[in-house]
C-alpha cells in the first residue's frame, strides 16, 4: 500500500517553478489555472488586477465555516501570517506571493501552500488533541460533512481521541474490499503496538455514535480509530494529521486500485483460457471429392 501525498503536487511545484523563473531573471508570465482536489476541495492560481509578479493562491472547501468553528481561521494565520490576503469571491482562503520581493526560504513558503488544504483540516485535530492533554472532559463532538452524506466525527476524552469517519461505498464489491482493508489494519496492531485502535462497523454506527442522526444502510461504513496520548502529543501530532486526514481518500484510492488489478487479472486469465480453446479446436478434415465420369 502507499500513502497519498499530503500536499497539492500541481500548486507547489507551480510556485516553485515561478520562483526559480524569478530568480533567473526571466519575464514573468500570466497564470490562471483551477485545480481539483480530493474532498470537493478546488484552488485556483491566478495574478492579481493583471499583475503577473503577484500570485494569488486561493482554496474553496464545502466544510470550510464548519471548520472555522474549531479555530480554522486562526491556525491559517499562525502557519501563513502576512502571506494571508483578501479573499478572492467565491473562495475561502487566499494567499498571495510576490515574485518582486523573493524571501530566503521561498522553496518552504511553496511547500506550507501546497499543504493549504491539510492545514484547514487540522484545526478540527489540534483543537481535540489539545483537550486530550488538558484533561477537559464534555467537550461537544466536532461534526464535519467533508463530503456529500459523509461525516467526520472527533470526540475527546481524558485518556484518548476519538475519530470516526462515515463513509459511503458506491458498489457492494466496494464493501467486500473495504471490508478486508479493515482487516489488515486491525492486524497492524499485532505487529506495532503503537498502532492506534482501529474498528470498522457495517451498517450500523459504531456506540460512540448511539443516539445521534448518523445514517445506516448497506452502503455505509463506519471506520474509528481509537488516538491515545502517544499519537496526540505535541511531538507526533503532526504526522498523526497527515496520517488521519488523508484517511477516506487512501481507503477509496486502495479498493479502486484493488478492482482494477483483480479486473486486469481476470483479462489476462481469459486471454489464456481462449488461447488454450483455440489450439484445443479440432483441425476441419480436407476430403477430396471425386466426381462420377
Amino acid at each position: 500500500m502507499i500513502l497519498l501525498e499530503i500536499h497539492n503536487r500541481i500548486i507547489e511545484e507551480t510556485l516553485l517553478v515561478k520562483y526559480r523563473n524569478a530568480q533567473a531573471g526571466l519575464k514573468p508570465e500570466s497564470i490562471d489555472i483551477r485545480i481539483a482536489d480530493f474532498d470537493g476541495v478546488l484552488y485556483h492560481i491566478s495574478n492579481v488586477n493583471g499583475d503577473k509578479t503577484k500570485v494569488r493562491i486561493s482554496i474553496s472547501l464545502k466544510f470550510y465555516k464548519q471548520l472555522q468553528e474549531h479555530g480554522a481561521d486562526e491556525l491559517l494565520k499562525r502557519e501563513y501570517g502576512s502571506l494571508l490576503t483578501d479573499t478572492e469571491e467565491g473562495y475561502n482562503v487566499s494567499v498571495l506571493i510576490s515574485l518582486e520581493e523573493i524571501p530566503d526560504d521561498w522553496e518552504q513558503i511553496a511547500k506550507r501552500i501546497g499543504l493549504l488544504k491539510r492545514n484547514c483540516f487540522a484545526s478540527v485535530f489540534e483543537k481535540y488533541f489539545n483537550f486530550q492533554e488538558q484533561g477537559e472532559e464534555g467537550q461537544q463532538r466536532a461534526v464535519i460533512n467533508y463530503r456529500n452524506d459523509e461525516t467526520l466525527y472527533v470526540e475527546a476524552k481524558p485518556d484518548r481521541v476519538t475519530v470516526v469517519f462515515s463513509t459511503i461505498f458506491r458498489d457492494e464489491d466496494d464493501v467486500i474490499i473495504g471490508k478486508v482493508f479493515m482487516q489488515e489494519l486491525r492486524e497492524g496492531r499485532r505487529a506495532s503496538h503503537t498502532a492506534p485502535q482501529v474498528l470498522f462497523s457495517h451498517r450500523e454506527p459504531p456506540l460512540e455514535l448511539a443516539n445521534t442522526d448518523a445514517r445506516v444502510g448497506d452502503n455505509i461504513g463506519y471506520v474509528t480509530f481509537v488516538l491515545f496520548p502517544r499519537h496526540t502529543n505535541k511531538e507526533t501530532r503532526d504526522n498523526t494529521i497527515n496520517l488521519i486526514h488523508m484517511f477516506r481518500d487512501y481507503l477509496h484510492y486502495h479498493i479502486k486500485c484493488s478492482k482494477a488489478y483483480i479486473h486486469s487479472r481476470m483479462r489476462a486469465k481469459t486471454s489464456d483460457f481462449l488461447k488454450v480453446l483455440n489450439r484445443a479446436r479440432p483441425e476441419p478434415k480436407n476430403t477430396e471429392k471425386k466426381t462420377i465420369t
